[in-house]
């Protein structure tokens, strides 16, 4: 199956919005995706809220030989470092707040008996 990473179009008349998905390229525009990779709203003033990526979904399709559309690859190369900082920053937020909840004693109040 040869699988592209592309837009799906959604949203209502004059006010599109697009979410970035993974699907095979047989499919039409707006039909079954594989797996949702992100999201462009181009009606968004800033630039930076436009848009919402997985980097890791998208190294994992782009691995295994998927191919992005030009507008796609320009999203990518436009915010991608941007959002593979926040994925870091969420796992590192992850792994403290992890390391916490094992620190803590396990269990509620003593029991008096």
């Amino acid at each position: 199956m040869a699988v592209r990473i592309r837009m799906k179009q959604m949203g209502r008349t004059h006010r599109h919005f697009y979410r970035i998905v993974a699907m095979d390229h047989r499919q039409p525009r707006d039909g079954r995706a594989i797996e949702e990779l992100g999201t462009y709203d181009p009606h968004v003033p800033d630039r930076d809220k436009s848009v919402t990526l997985r980097p890791g979904r998208i190294k994992y399709w782009m691995s295994v030989g998927a191919l992005p559309t030009e507008n796609v690859r320009a999203i990518f190369n436009r915010h991608m470092k941007r959002w593979e900082e926040i994925e870091a920053q969420q796992a590192v937020t992850a792994t403290e707040n992890a390391a916490k909840a094992a620190a803590a004693p396990a269990g509620g109040p003593p029991a008096n008996g």
